[in-house]
């Protein structure tokens, strides 16, 4: 549960912090703002994915599933600075699937919290899994992060590409193909940088 007391109390010290007048007029209400602002974009801590994957549907057939360009937006857990990009997911149904809509919510889940890409991918990926039990899940994440482009090494444009894969997808080559046939066949090795995680190696 966010506190919107403890929140409106650091930010007026992080304004002091940096120098500012907490008392002027474009300030007066900053802590505030920041703290109801908090409640949304910080609302996935307090949600499960569950809830959104637990009501499934039977279906004939096993053919993969995939939802792509998901635009999420989320904190980077390290400078609390936004990350945003898209998201495409793909699983192989064993008997049963998830209403569409389910499955953004499943990421959005994950983005609304402090977070690290590479870590939200994986949360994903398991969250499937878990609840859905297909015989696999793969999920690709592209995003943009605002740590790489407003500070440090301040090199707009560039993109981290995450990918998890789990089940059938992590085990059989094919399917990670077909996977990156039906995002359009985009050349996904050309982005500025890629990170599998470990695990799926």
């Amino acid at each position: 549960m966010v506190n919107q007391t403890k929140i409106r109390e650091a930010v007026r010290l992080l304004l002091e912090g940096i120098g500012d007048d907490v008392t002027r007029e474009g300030l007066r209400e900053t802590p505030d703002r920041i703290a109801r602002m908090y409640c949304e974009i910080f609302s996935g801590m307090d949600q499960d994915a569950g809830e959104h994957l637990a009501k499934t549907f039977s279906v004939a057939s096993n053919e993969m599933v995939i939802v792509k360009d998901i635009t999420f937006y989320s904190i980077c857990e390290h400078h609390l600075m936004p990350f945003y990009g898209k998201a495409h997911i793909a699983y192989l149904p064993e008997g049963r699937v998830v209403g569409l809509s389910k499955l953004a919510r499943t990421v959005e889940v994950y983005a609304r919290r402090p977070q690290i890409q590479e870590q939200m991918t994986i949360q994903i990926a398991e969250a499937l899994m878990e609840h859905l039990r297909p015989q696999g899940a793969m999920v690709m994440l592209e995003a943009e992060h605002m740590c790489m482009t407003m500070r440090g090494v301040e090199k707009p444009g560039s993109k981290t590409v995450t990918v998890a894969s789990r089940g059938c997808f992590q085990k059989d080559p094919q399917w990670q193909n077909l996977f990156f046939r039906m995002l359009g066949e985009r050349n996904v090795f050309n982005q500025d940088l890629i990170q599998e995680n470990p695990v799926d190696k």
